[in-house]
């Protein structure tokens, strides 16, 4: 109850009663998903919010508590479930567009364009060794038109390293009849930062593949921030 005198607690405003501009639906479709915050597209995939509270508000308090973005879609559906404003039916859904979105990058590598966009390398490998607890090594394989054979995840180590073993990278790589090839690791520590390591053995692995004809495109380094690229250093 509210003492004598004291203002109401004020009636939340429903989206629907928000500027037609800024309403994060009709935001999208006028301007395009880029243009909308963290907030404002998960809003739109929650659809309502808690009790005295909109889409958006319940967005936010979601990524205040349990974000940023990326830890809260990281979470797995049994952890999704218990958060406010999700469930199971939500957390389902989530997991299964999350799931759509690798599936969709995994098939655009694999439907026989070569990779003419080194970022898209670097999003597929962020997208299978992000969030992983420990060091793993990873390979895209290639042919002559830099089309992809295969993905292979080669060695997996500690949180800290993994070792690599250059020679066994060159063999799957004839196993696989593969003219050229991207790598990529992770960083669980979430650096993205490409370290002294990292350096040398790309060098070693650029040195193995000559030996056999095969060359090595980049390295990529995953961590919390965008993929590295040791090529756009001038480290390949």
């Amino acid at each position: 109850m509210h003492a004598a005198g004291a203002p109401a607690d004020p009636v939340p405003m429903h989206i629907r009663d928000w500027p037609t501009d800024e309403r994060p639906r009709e935001k999208l479709l006028a301007r395009g998903p880029a243009n909308l915050s963290d907030a404002e597209l998960l809003a739109i995939f929650l659809g309502s919010g808690l009790r005295g509270r909109d889409a958006v508000g319940t967005a936010r308090e979601l990524l205040a508590r349990h974000g940023p973005l990326r830890a809260l879609l990281e979470r797995p559906p049994a952890e999704l479930i218990a958060l406010p404003g999700l469930g199971p039916a939500r957390a389902s859904a989530l997991a299964a567009a999350l799931e759509l979105g690798t599936r969709l990058l995994h098939a655009s590598l694999e439907r026989g364009d070569s990779i003419g966009d080194p970022d898209a390398a670097g999003r597929y490998f962020a997208q299978r060794l992000r969030g992983r607890p420990h060091e793993v090594f990873a390979a895209l394989f290639l042919d002559t038109r830099h089309r992809v054979l295969a993905f292979e995840e080669l060695f997996q180590g500690s949180v800290d390293s993994a070792e690599v073993h250059p020679r066994e990278v060159a063999r799957r790589a004839l196993a696989v009849n593969a003219t050229a090839l991207i790598v990529g690791h992770n960083h669980p520590s979430g650096c993205s930062e490409p370290s002294a390591a990292d350096r040398a053995v790309t060098q070693r692995l650029k040195q193995a593949l000559a030996l056999v004809d095969v060359r090595l495109l980049d390295h990529f380094v995953i961590g919390d921030g965008p993929p590295q690229s040791m090529a756009a250093r001038g480290w390949v």
